[in-house]
């Protein structure tokens, strides 16, 4: 097992193999830990997110005129001077060898593909950002490579928008930097498609798709990992408003592996209105021991699948290697996983309210539920369906058929026990006071409905 950047949980069942569940802890502070005011766009999908608007922690939008480099991989010459669409460089090696100042562009010609690394070390501002971007016409510039990350970022108040990584040696993008943005990206056929190391880092309105390789795939030793979609190794980061799908992949340790977001070493992360599908699980949490993954938010969130095995949820308690898992909080998400072999959350080897806290989520298994050990979790306010639980229900919670309208559109028909049944919550529940709006951008009522969106 590789508890750094190649880490993988055990595999799942109708739960987690040799795992039970435990409860959930108290209230965790989950604050914004941003500073501009940003916007998260995002129409993604038929039953997708909302427009949200969000306390934003990446590389501001309004910026400083600085210089702009255009890169044309067909029309383009190194030679040139790359500062007009008429004189275009054509390799990024340029762009790589190039000192980024705040309120510089490079721009990408549309159609355009480049095999390695872009490398974007530069800082920019929040006032005056370096920015990477599009132009011309035709598909997304694409970057192919198998030499670790397809864009690897390194500096600080970066944005990267409408690029393509695909078929990377690990990761399609990698930000090791602080206050960076990948804003309507898309990332697939890579180990992961995301990969952040950093602090105050935004995914927001991207595809991330089919990323469904393995980093490590051998027999025995339980190291297996890979098929990432975001791997999250850095604290106080957003990931929203995007479509995450297709992170599965055959393992040898576990049959399969996979996760929408994975979670390692990192604290206080916001992973919210996200569709996620065909996944193998929406998220896992561990931690070396030593280091932490703390206070993270999972708010407002549509997870299906049409799979025979998945998760929503797994965590673990102190009992675990990679354990204890604390204070992670899962708030109005709707779940529909109706293959067999599928569980909802699953808190073991040590849960207890500190462990994991369960509110207003709507989710429906074809297998088991939940499940807890130790002390249990604390959770309320939400409706399940499933063939089996083991946990003890919590206020307002209900064994149910939540009426969904169809297998892969989790809004609620009209008679449904989801509606009106969630507490009422303060921010922190949710990461911040503008991540309180439902999956469709609905600001939350005194007597919110369970799940994802409000009726």
């Amino acid at each position: 097992m590789d508890s750094t950047r190649r880490w993988a949980g055990p595999v799942l069942g109708a739960f987690v193999a040799g795992c039970g569940l435990v409860a959930v802890p108290a209230p965790i502070a989950a604050t914004a830990a941003g500073t501009a005011a940003g916007t998260v766009a995002g129409t993604v999908a038929a039953t997708a997110v909302g427009p949200v608007s969000t306390a934003g922690t990446g590389a501001g939008r309004a910026g400083t005129a600085g210089t702009v480099y255009y890169v044309d991989s067909r029309a383009g010459d190194d030679a040139a001077a790359g500062t007009s669409e008429t004189a275009p460089w054509r390799s990024l090696d340029q762009v790589n060898a190039t000192e980024l100042r705040p309120g510089d562009t490079v721009r990408l010609k549309r159609g355009g593909s480049w095999p390695g690394t872009l490398t974007l070390s530069g800082k920019g501002t929040a006032a005056a950002p370096i920015t990477v971007e599009p132009y011309g016409k035709g598909a997304a510039p694409k970057i192919s490579g198998r030499e670790t990350a397809c864009v690897v970022i390194s500096g600080s108040y970066v944005r990267v928008t409408g690029v393509h990584a695909r078929d990377c040696l690990w990761a399609g993008f990698e930000v090791g930097g602080n206050r960076n943005e990948l804003d309507r990206v898309r990332a697939d056929r890579n180990v992961t498609g995301v990969h952040i190391i950093g602090a105050h880092n935004v995914v927001r309105n991207s595809v991330l798709a089919g990323n469904n390789r393995m980093s490590v795939n051998d027999e025995g030793g339980d190291d297996d990992s890979g098929a990432f979609g975001v791997l999250l190794n850095g604290d106080d980061n957003l990931i929203t408003g995007n479509v995450i799908t297709g992170s599965y992949a055959p393992s040898k340790d576990y049959g399969f592996d996979g996760a929408a977001v994975e979670v390692f070493n990192g604290d206080r992360n916001r992973v919210t209105h996200n569709v996620s599908k065909d996944n193998l699980t929406f998220v896992e949490l561990g931690a070396r021991k030593g280091k932490t993954a703390t206070g993270n938010v999972f708010a407002h969130n549509v997870v299906t699948s049409s799979r025979e095995r998945g998760s929503f949820l797994v965590t673990r308690g102190a009992r675990h290697a990679v354990g204890p898992v604390k204070g992670t909080v899962a708030v109005h998400n709707s779940v529909h996983l109706p293959g067999r072999d599928t569980s909802g959350w699953v808190c073991h080897d040590g849960c207890a309210p500190g462990i994991l806290k369960l509110r207003n989520n709507v989710i429906v298994v074809g297998g088991q539920v939940g499940f807890e050990d130790g002390k249990g979790a604390d959770e309320g306010g939400s409706v399940y369906r499933g063939r089996s639980r083991k946990f003890t229900l919590g206020p307002r919670s209900v064994m149910a058929d939540p009426r969904f309208r169809g297998r892969d559109d989790l809004r609620l028909r009209p008679g449904s026990p989801a509606i009106g049944r969630g507490f009422r919550l303060g921010p922190d529940w949710y990461g911040g006071a503008a991540l309180a709006r439902d999956a469709a951008g609905t600001a939350l009522p005194e007597a919110p409905t369970a799940g994802a969106y409000q009726h």
